[in-house]
């Protein structure tokens, strides 16, 4: 991780955040100057707030600055450089810990929803732990592991949220069987053209503890409502 220089102009504008303590008076933006420099230092105070940096100490931040502009800092550059990876690790340790502690809530919520689920009337569980359920059974033919197929669905977690649809965006998925999820690549295999099914996927025939992006969190079980309108030649 490197710690990037912080532009003159940037420093000016944290030095202006604060004073002794206390919120500097609301001015008004009277040049283009003071539009640009309010646009930099809301920027700034974004950024911490991503960072989960929204507690940091302004005063000591502006020392710091002012101290960097005299040339009279009390750390070198390798102590800056230990002290900010320092915290930042700790930072991403934290969020780690916090994600592996959700993952696991996800992984025992999602192992009893397919266990009552599988009781359900109508749902088969395989050999693999996929579960699905059929809507309408289709009468053409079922598709290949190297076919590809088009398909409209929607995805869901297990508290109803939903991550995506191809339903919603109105224009049919097409991709080959054996390019998705485990737990796609076997349920597609076994429906006949025409027919809707949904399937239960737990997570280790999803996208397992690292799940995928910020809407389906690790160890997530996804339910698919999918329909097969046909095998592409």
């Amino acid at each position: 991780m490197t710690v990037r220089p912080i532009p003159a102009v940037l420093a000016m504008t944290i030095l202006s955040a604060c004073s002794q303590g206390q919120k500097e008076a609301r001015v008004d933006l009277l040049t283009q100057m003071d539009s640009v420099s309010y646009a930099i230092g809301t920027d700034i105070g974004n950024n911490f707030k991503r960072s989960k940096l929204d507690s940091v100490n302004v005063n000591a931040l502006s020392m710091g600055l002012q101290d960097a502009l005299d040339s009279a800092t009390l750390m070198d550059e390798a102590t800056v450089q230990q002290v900010v990876q320092g915290y930042m690790m700790k930072l991403q340790e934290r969020k780690m810990a916090e994600e592996r502690a959700k993952g696991e809530e996800n992984r025992v919520a999602g192992e009893k929803f397919l266990a009552e689920n599988g009781k359900r009337t109508g749902v088969v569980t395989t050999p693999s732990g996929l579960q699905y359920e059929v809507v309408t059974l289709g009468t053409g033919p079922k598709p290949g592991a190297t076919d590809q197929v088009k398909v409209h669905y929607t995805g869901t977690l297990i508290d109803g949220t939903k991550f995506d649809s191809s339903v919603d965006r109105g224009v049919p998925a097409t991709f080959p069987v054996n390019q998705v999820i485990p737990g796609w690549v076997e349920g597609i295999q076994l429906m006949p053209t025409g027919s809707k099914f949904k399937f239960y996927i737990p997570s280790d025939l999803g996208y397992g503890p690292t799940g995928a992006g910020e809407k389906i969190p690790g160890n997530s079980t996804l339910i698919f409502d999918v329909e097969l309108l046909e095998i592409v030649k």
